[in-house]
């Protein structure tokens, strides 16, 4: 199969000297987690929550508001691009190589379409998937954070481990996620709420547990891909917990589901 026949063709993209709030209305509105920017029609670059999340939690922009930042200071600007006629497996494998969550599809010098991991979780449902559990695609090395931390520390780990959400543990119990997204919006909001001279001392007060996501759906070793997949799906979730006896044990992300795919396509 042909990335052309898995893409989104419905593209909803960004001017570069648009601001940070335009991109945050657009990303609510439409309920995506990232924006191709355009300059004059043409594809100059790519923006994520991860990306803002990043960019508002770093000491050179901790003031700023988000109407003062253009998208050009944000946006990735080396953007990886493949073509529509590409394979499926060549795609996944590119994407995971150079750990990208999005691609945007490109007919010669136009961009035609986005191709996503969310897009590819949509080929994991049937009989091959089935018979495949969490289990054997789970990662087991987790990165985890106590309700305690600081929103910073959260943050710091994200950007050290190259992951977009953290399981919230307390004496061993999962009680939550936190993830970029929830790190977008706390930021936004606490610029907004708090005034700016005390914002450089006070967001060290704001810890994991006043933005976490509380009582998080999770699955299990035993869960099919497959049902994990429509899960995902339904939810939008990006990734799930997985937890056994009241214990966490491992995450599942759309990640493993297209290294997954990759293999199998291949």
């Amino acid at each position: 199969m042909q990335i052309k026949n898995l893409m989104s063709e419905e593209l909803i993209t960004i001017d570069k000297d648009q601001n940070l709030s335009d991109a945050l209305k657009l990303l609510r509105k439409h309920n995506v987690s990232r924006l191709p920017v355009t300059n004059n029609k043409k594809l100059v670059g790519i923006i994520s929550e991860r990306d803002i999340a990043n960019k508002l939690g770093s000491s050179k922009y901790e003031s700023m508001p988000a109407s003062r930042l253009h998208i050009s200071s944000v946006m990735i600007k080396d953007v990886f691009t493949v073509p529509q006629t590409m394979q499926l497996d060549e795609a996944a494998r590119l994407m995971l190589e150079k750990g990208i969550g999005s691609v945007p599809v490109m007919d010669g010098d136009e961009m035609v379409g986005i191709v996503s991991k969310a897009d590819f979780v949509t080929l994991a449902v049937g009989i091959a998937f089935d018979k495949i559990t969490v289990k054997e695609i789970m990662a087991k090395d987790l990165t985890i954070v106590s309700p305690t931390e600081r929103l910073v520390h959260a943050r710091r780990l994200m950007i050290e481990n190259h992951v977009g959400r953290l399981p919230v543990v307390n004496e061993d119990k999962l009680i939550g996620m936190i993830t970029s997204k929830d790190l977008m919006r706390s930021f936004i909001d606490f610029r907004k709420n708090v005034p700016e001279k005390y914002q450089k001392s006070q967001i060290k007060e704001v810890l994991v547990e006043y933005v976490m996501s509380s009582n998080p759906t999770f699955t299990t070793k035993d869960t099919t891909i497959s049902e994990v997949s429509k899960i995902m799906m339904e939810t939008g979730y990006n990734g799930l917990p997985v937890v056994e006896d009241d214990e966490l044990v491992g995450i599942i992300t759309q990640t493993d589901i297209l290294r997954l795919i990759e293999k199998l396509e291949s």
